[in-house]
């Protein structure tokens, strides 16, 4: 295939062109999979998001506007799946620090509002938590204390330590969750 400007390539996409369609493959898979890997840390993860990527992009290919770039679409799907991946598979902390890593590259408004909603999320949650609870989760968690030097500090067993720790991711993923639910509800009862 000649090499064709994005807006015959996304043209051709919409009409079913699977040359189009491999073209614009080869143009970005290699770029995507190097940005996906590099927030996901693993190459076969960031195959998965890609091919999901792709799978995505042909199955929308009739809702594209021909005149708008390939690239900042396929990077904002991209973000948008590791998300959506790394929301899936980490702990809210881990989460929130994926999330501020990818707000990096990525600063729209929008996306710096997502990551500043988590943080305080997460803020609010713990500020609720018991009073040992926090404080066990606090030196583990933004003083980088083993459960070992938390027990040693605070004469407490490691058992009682690793059962706070718990205690405390369990509270933050419930917050969260809650959370998520409350912000997908006002979303739909601001459409509808």
């Amino acid at each position: 295939m000649k090499k064709a400007n994005e807006h015959d390539l996304v043209l051709q996409l919409q009409q079913g062109d699977s040359e189009a369609f491999t073209h614009i493959y080869r143009l970005y898979a290699h770029r995507l999979t190097a940005f996906a890997s590099s927030k996901l840390n693993s190459l076969e993860e960031a195959r998965d998001v890609i091919h999901d990527i792709f799978v995505q992009l042909w199955e929308q290919r009739m809702a594209m506007t021909p005149n708008k770039g390939l690239e900042p679409l396929l990077f904002t799907i991209a973000r948008n799946r590791i998300v959506d991946h790394i929301r899936k598979n980490s702990t809210q902390e881990s989460y929130a620090q994926r999330l501020k890593q990818l707000t990096v590259l990525y600063h729209s408004p929008d996306q710096l509002l997502e990551a500043k909603d988590v943080q305080q999320i997460i803020a609010s949650a713990v500020d609720e938590m018991p009073k040992r609870v926090r404080e066990i989760y606090q030196l583990s968690r933004e003083e980088h204390l083993s459960i070992a030097e938390i027990a040693q500090k605070l004469q407490l067993s490691e058992q009682t330590v690793k059962n706070q720790l718990n205690t405390a991711l369990n509270l933050l993923r419930k917050s969260i969750v809650i959370q998520s639910f409350s912000v997908l509800w006002l979303l739909d009862w601001l459409v509808s």
